[in-house]
């Protein structure tokens, strides 16, 4: 899966505006947590091409950009944890969810809902 990186505060203002047209799914990642790995390795499994269409993902390191990472979190008003995904939509937070809730049947389902 082809998940476009965030490594620039900057960037958050562009996936805001995104999210007007489609929505926008962060997945904040953690090298040192295998908990993380496994849910971002779950969440790829189930990745379908044709979802690319549906929703734009993401993915922030959160070891190398935790700045970034705190940012996400006063930005959108979600409580920073990790692993954990966001979606966005209209340039808010309409879903979070973190370690082993992390479900891509949820996230999809709040994509097209």
């Amino acid at each position: 899966m082809n998940w476009e990186r965030i490594e620039n505060v900057s960037q958050l203002e562009a996936l805001k505006k995104e999210s007007q047209d489609k929505p926008v799914l962060i997945f904040k990642h953690s090298s040192r947590c295998s908990i993380s790995s496994m849910a971002f390795d779950r969440l790829n499994r189930n990745w379908k091409e044709a979802d690319f269409e549906k929703v734009s993902p993401y993915f922030l390191d959160l070891i190398s950009y935790r700045d970034i990472s705190n940012k996400i979190a006063q930005e959108f008003g979600v409580y920073h944890q990790s692993p954990q995904v966001i979606l966005i939509k209209n340039g808010k937070a309409v879903y979070d969810n973190s370690h082993m809730g992390i479900s891509y049947r949820d996230i999809m389902s709040m994509v097209e809902g």
